[in-house]
């Protein structure tokens, strides 16, 4: 009988280092690494008008946007973690030197079926425990609705949008976002009782 070898975990500088050279983006969790999965062209359809969008608002005031190229950091009381969300907003930005980002104030993620409970569950938890957060937005690729989590008086609250004609507030950053607007040239899949 053949025993598979154990994996040690890596460290952070070893992550990070590793990262710079690579041809293909990594998450890293608690001395873990995963592979990111290749995005397809819907989703980075959505990614690219949020990003646009959210962009444009941001331009010339004191918060900016980074796109999935930026890794945001998470310290949790037991682990670390990097993830590469599809979009973040920060208003205290990390030094121009650093590889990730501390202090996002919106974390956008575009949901896939391969990464639909990764960002659901996994991501979220983490995620809602970082204190400059204010809205987790959850986009869907498949129609055009949204899950928005909201740091309220009493912790993150869920707001749902659903429709093109629907704009989402997010006062926190001084943006809306229209969803007209982010679904902009992307084609819907017919339903699953119509495909039949």
């Amino acid at each position: 009988m053949r025993i598979a070898p154990k994996r040690l975990p890596i460290s952070v500088q070893e992550y990070l280092q590793g990262e710079l050279i690579s041809d293909r983006k990594h998450e890293f969790v608690d001395g873990t690494v995963y592979a990111l999965a290749v995005a397809s062209a819907r989703h980075n359809r959505i990614t690219m008008s949020v990003t646009l969008s959210i962009g444009a608002q941001l331009r010339g005031k004191s918060c900016e946007a980074f796109n999935s190229d930026m890794k945001i950091r998470v310290r949790l009381s037991h682990s670390v973690r990097f993830n590469y969300p599809d979009l973040l907003v920060v208003c205290q930005p990390n030094p121009d030197g650093d590889l990730f980002q501390d202090q996002p104030v919106v974390i956008v993620e575009v949901l896939s079926e391969s990464t639909r409970r990764v960002d659901e569950f996994e991501k979220r938890e983490a995620y809602l425990t970082i204190n400059s957060l204010s809205c987790y937005l959850l986009l869907e690729q498949d129609i055009p609705a949204t899950v928005l989590h909201r740091r309220g008086e009493y912790g993150f609250e869920r707001e749902f949008y659903e429709g093109l004609d629907a704009v989402i507030p997010l006062p926190e950053v001084d943006c809306e976002l229209s969803l007209g607007e982010v679904y902009t040239n992307v084609t819907f899949p017919p339903p699953e009782w119509e495909a039949d």
